[in-house]
């Protein structure tokens, strides 16, 4: 028998207006571009929820009242619930609803979608807990899996998670880690004993984020049919299917007009045919399914680019240095007990700023410039050390007046 796991992640970062040198010591104000402007986070969050997250959760709740055995996972970053319940309530309460069917994981994982993990553990675990409460009162669950920011993982991550109490972790199946190893296994972390790896398929599941409209895939035009007999070939030679892709998928990346809903419509009812599938949530694949053996993911891996690497968001030397900086400043903006200024910091931790500054070309290059709202990644790195400097202004500020001793401030961000 195979189960299949079918994860979306939900995600929407707060993005930085175009904040000239000229705005430094002059406004605070961030993350405000005017109405009409391609980074107004109102209209791009209400446009996404429009085209695909509204649609989408009609759609997932249809699916799940028709076929009782169905059974999905989200993964909904702090910024993105901030955001909906701001700009879109109805779309927040369309998520909670499908929660409420009982067959709606959600997950845990960083409240900014931040890389906070490679910089700082404690500002990492504050991240988390922070969310796992947002997640409690929103959606009346207590979150047991991870998955951390652009499925970000290695195997001091694993270890880490494993000692916060989670059951289980969600990592890319990435070929050059696995060797000739099957990502249709759960696994377990070097060095764990109790928690459990689950791997994103990620040839079928891109077969559905990326190739569904490419006219040009030898595969098009992808049919629920098809698809479920490649899912259903796993059978006897895997234990698990897992399917994880952004939720944008649906609606945004791929448009109403190529059909994704429609394959939707119809792929759980397919899958049901064979007589061996069924579906599962993440933290019942970990109950209920045996790790086959430990796996080793020595350095850090993600679900971006050709690599699966870290380099879509840490590969040149602005991404270097505007992360360096800004996560040399947690001491000194933790001490001010600011709570604006702490939640503008936090704010710019998100990942998107970095993958906003990536220069990669190649066979990537595309990817990044249709996923940048900005005209050039240096005018991304521009606006957002304009703000850091900002920032930093603000916190010499606040530190003056509640007397903390400036020479830490001064080391802190240096």
């Amino acid at each position: 028998m195979s189960a299949i796991c079918f994860y979306f992640q939900v995600h929407q970062p707060y993005r930085i207006r175009k904040y000239r040198v000229f705005d430094i010591g002059n406004s605070h104000e961030y993350f405000d571009s005017p109405p009409g402007d391609r980074l107004n986070n109102l209209e791009i969050l209400q446009k996404v929820a429009r085209k695909s997250y509204l649609p989408a959760n009609r759609l997932f709740l249809e699916l799940l009242h028709r076929h009782p055995r169905l059974k999905l996972a989200y993964s909904l970053s702090g910024v993105v619930m901030d955001q909906l319940a701001e700009y879109a309530p109805e779309t927040l309460d369309s998520f909670r609803e499908l929660a409420a069917t009982g067959r709606v994981e959600i997950l845990s994982e960083t409240y900014y979608h931040s890389l906070s993990f490679l910089y700082s553990k404690d500002e990492f675990a504050h991240q988390v807990r922070l969310h796992d409460q947002k997640v409690k009162t929103l959606f009346h669950q207590i979150p047991k899996v991870f998955r951390n920011t652009e499925l970000i993982y290695n195997n001091e991550l694993g270890r880490y998670m494993e000692k916060m109490g989670y059951t289980g972790i969600i990592a890319e199946g990435a070929e050059h880690i696995l060797g000739w190893r099957s990502p249709n296994f759960l696994y377990r972390p070097v060095g764990t004993q109790k928690i459990k790896m689950l791997l994103k398929n990620f040839k079928l599941s891109d077969d559905i984020a990326f190739r569904f409209s490419t006219r040009g895939w030898s595969e098009y035009p992808l049919t629920a049919p098809k698809f479920a007999r490649w899912v259903s070939a796993v059978n006897g030679s895997g234990d698990i299917v897992n399917l994880f892709m952004d939720y944008e998928t649906f609606g945004e990346h791929q448009w109403e007009d190529t059909g994704i809903f429609e394959f939707m419509r119809y792929l759980p009812g397919e899958l049901l045919k064979h007589p061996d599938n069924y579906f599962v949530t993440p933290s019942e694949a970990v109950k209920k399914l045996p790790a086959v053996g430990e796996l080793d993911f020595p350095f850090f891996v993600s679900w971006a680019d050709i690599e699966r690497d870290v380099s879509a968001w840490l590969g040149n030397p602005m991404q270097d240095d505007a992360a360096g900086k800004l996560f040399a400043l947690e001491s000194a903006i933790l001490k001010t007990r600011d709570n604006q200024l702490i939640s503008d910091w936090r704010k710019l931790q998100t990942s998107d700023h970095f993958y906003y500054m990536c220069t990669k070309w190649f066979a990537d290059g595309d990817v990044h410039k249709y996923f940048n709202p900005y005209e050039s990644p240096y005018e991304a790195f521009i606006a957002f050390m304009n703000v850091l400097q900002d920032i930093r202004m603000r916190l010499e500020a606040v530190s003056k007046s509640k007397k903390i001793t400036p020479k830490k401030i001064i080391t802190s961000t240096q």
